[in-house]
């Protein structure tokens, strides 16, 4: 009995360690400041693009995940873009305000 309870300690110990141990690609998301819907283009260094378009006036879109590696976001109304290097586990929230270029922040 004791053997089987110290395995099945072990073995919840080991599923711990390895789901801590997991490396997720980074996430980006869109704020909109502006008062018109804005159309938002990521490109990555590894040549992935995506669009995340009709972010409504003060909304904030869901994390969309992308490569590790340079990541480019340009503003479609404004042809404004902020390039930023993206890392692994790290969650970026992309600012689109009136009369700014686009800016960055770092999510904790």
């Amino acid at each position: 009995m004791k053997n089987i309870f110290i395995g099945i300690l072990s073995l919840v110990f080991l599923a711990f360690i390895n789901g801590c141990s997991h490396n997720t690609n980074p996430q980006c998301r869109i704020r909109n400041e502006q008062l018109n819907k804005i159309n938002v283009n990521i490109q990555t260094s590894t040549g992935n693009k995506f669009s995340i378009n009709d972010v409504e006036p003060g909304q904030t879109t869901d994390y969309q995940t992308a490569s590790e590696g340079n990541i480019t976001a340009t503003a479609i109304i404004q042809n404004e873009s902020v390039s930023f290097l993206a890392v692994k586990n790290t969650h970026y929230t992309i600012v689109i305000s009136t009369g700014k270029s686009p800016s960055l922040q770092v999510d904790q």
